[in-house]
């Protein structure tokens, strides 16, 4: 007999009990569904078998551990009815690419043309599925074999990367017949997959799923038309550059030609900006070019990159960061954990925003002030501005997409842009990379770099970023006159030599560790390569160090 301590409560069971047949003796006393556990601090499968006494902390749908395990299995659950549906020889590949609105966006490549119809028979199977409460188990295959595997299985995606692979094996799933790769944990079989809808939408379809604030429910549908137009431009680039997944990237690295890849890349985003600054200098009465963005998405190097295209418009840049109109900390604002909370807009001092931007626009002088970090107090330092008929201020803040940070100013005086590392590339065809996890990893390097903060600290701090932004940022960036994605498709391959040493100090009993291992899995994917041919101007160098801008 084993001990296993759920929180209080202690029970007895024989050797080999599986940690799934355990959390049905608790389930209970969650109101989620248990879909993965931590055996003593290790996050385990629920077929885990438990041989030795233990203690088990169950993981539920409303985590985002349970979430994104949820997600993947619900992935894994669609292939399979699709391949039964369309018959597999129909199918050449199906991609998961991107994140829209609450779900996935997916594309069909083959003898397939994406209906309703058909989308409503493929989910019927999965709901039938979800009714058998089929199992999902996992195989141990040696590198070699599981190359081997999804060749025969057409699913070439992942046998190239797994050429790159360090590792000797690989788990892989199994549901019904029906084999493929998963980058994470999965659930123990169908039967928790009860929440979902598929959606047809452009030329793909949607995988609308729960969110971990609420796992038992499938939201509404609301598509970012903006936003989903500058990752589908993304994507169709990454295929015709023949680099849409890691193992593509790994394949330039390794030939040598990844050098090509950067500089075409970079050619392409300063031309974006090129055609910013030109929209902006053709619209009448425009002198507030607004930029906001969640963290790490490299709005610092875009706007003097921004500026400096304004400047061969014939303009005159003024920079203007939102954060010196700080409230003085004493009267800044608290979170729901009780720390201080700079994300929200009462943490600014919007009126004398207001009032300044007013008297600046009607060509008066006036005194700008600074914001000082260390004594938490709004300072003046005679850095005086008046605007003539060619300045233009470039002002940069998390809420500048919201019309309160600049009620009292014209609409047709503010141009908005949207920064935001949107990657089109994937681990493989089923296994998408998130835009947080990108720019949580150019957080990690840019911390320790520029902060001394360890990749524990800013681990431990990327919910609250993420709250903000989803309070904050994201319900107003289909407001933006333009979007820019700031991610580059090789830019891991550069952040992995800076990024590992960082994950690798986070101790084994921190509640970060899981996370920082996740990551760590996640890099070993990837070919590194030196950024010694990343311009000094790229925003890359913004988290690795050697901008030429002050940054």
């Amino acid at each position: 007999m084993v001990k296993v301590k759920v929180g209080s409560m202690e029970k007895e069971y024989t050797s080999k009990t599986t940690l799934y047949e355990i959390a049905k003796d608790f389930k209970n006393q969650y109101s989620n569904d248990i879909v993965l556990a931590e055996c003593d601090g290790v996050l385990c499968e629920l077929s885990k078998k438990v041989d030795e006494d233990c203690e088990v902390k169950f993981i539920t749908t409303d985590t985002k551990i349970g979430n994104d395990c949820y997600r993947r299995s619900m992935t894994f659950l669609m292939m399979k009815a699709f391949y039964k549906v369309c018959d597999g020889e129909n199918i050449d590949k199906i991609s998961v690419q991107y994140s829209v609105s609450k779900g996935y966006f997916c594309r069909i490549y083959g003898k397939v043309t994406v209906t309703q119809k058909l989308l409503d028979s493929v989910e019927a199977e999965m709901r039938g599925l979800v009714e058998k409460d089929v199992l999902i188990t996992k195989e141990s295959l040696s590198t070699d074999e599981a190359i081997k595997l999804f060749g025969e299985l057409g699913m070439y995606d992942k046998e190239n990367l797994f050429k790159y692979r360090r590792s000797s094996r690989v788990n892989v799933y199994h549901m019904g017949g029906f084999d493929d790769y998963y980058y994470g944990y999965m659930t123990y079989s169908t039967g928790v997959l009860k929440y979902f809808k598929l959606i047809q939408y452009d030329n793909g379809f949607v995988l609308q799923m729960p969110t971990k604030e609420e796992p038992d429910k499938v939201p509404e549908f609301k598509p970012q038309e903006k936003v989903f137009e500058v990752l589908k431009e993304a994507t169709q680039w990454g295929e015709m550059m023949g680099v849409p997944t890691i193992g593509a990237v790994n394949d330039k690295i390794t030939n040598g030609t990844i050098g090509n890849i950067m500089l075409v890349q970079e050619a392409l985003q300063e031309k974006k900006i090129a055609d910013i600054a030109t929209e902006i200098a053709n619209r009448q009465g425009v002198k507030f070019v607004m930029i906001a963005g969640p963290s790490s998405s490299g709005k610092t190097s875009f706007s003097h990159r921004l500026s400096i295209q304004l400047m061969a418009q014939g303009l005159k840049p003024h920079p203007i960061p939102v954060d010196n109109f700080f409230k003085n900390r004493e009267d800044t604002p608290v979170d729901e954990d009780g720390k201080l909370d700079y994300e929200v807009i009462e943490a600014l001092d919007v009126k004398l925003f207001n009032e300044i931007m007013e008297r600046l626009l009607k060509g008066e002088k006036v005194e700008m002030p600074e914001f000082n970090f260390v004594t938490g107090k709004r300072e003046y330092h005679k850095d005086y501005l008046k605007l003539n008929d060619d300045d233009i201020l470039v002002i940069e803040g998390i809420h500048c997409l919201n019309d309160k940070m600049s009620y009292s100013l014209p609409n047709e005086s503010k141009f908005k842009i949207y920064v935001s590392a949107l990657t089109p590339l994937n681990v493989d065809e089923h296994n998408r990379i998130p835009t947080t996890d990108l720019r949580l990893i150019r957080r990690i390097v840019r911390d320790a770099r520029t902060r001394g903060t360890s990749a524990a600290a800013t681990i431990e701090m990327w919910h609250r970023v993420r709250r903000g932004e989803e309070n904050n940022i994201f319900p107003y960036q289909e407001c933006a006159d333009a979007i820019f994605n700031s991610a580059l498709v090789y830019e891991l391959a550069v952040l992995k030599q800076y990024a590992e040493p960082a994950l690798f100090s986070v101790p084994k009993d921190a509640e970060e560790y899981l996370e920082a291992k996740r990551l760590l899995k996640f890099l070993d994917y990837v070919v590194g390569t030196s950024n010694e041919n990343v311009p000094n101007n790229s925003l890359l160098r913004e988290f690795t160090g050697g901008s030429c801008f002050k940054v």
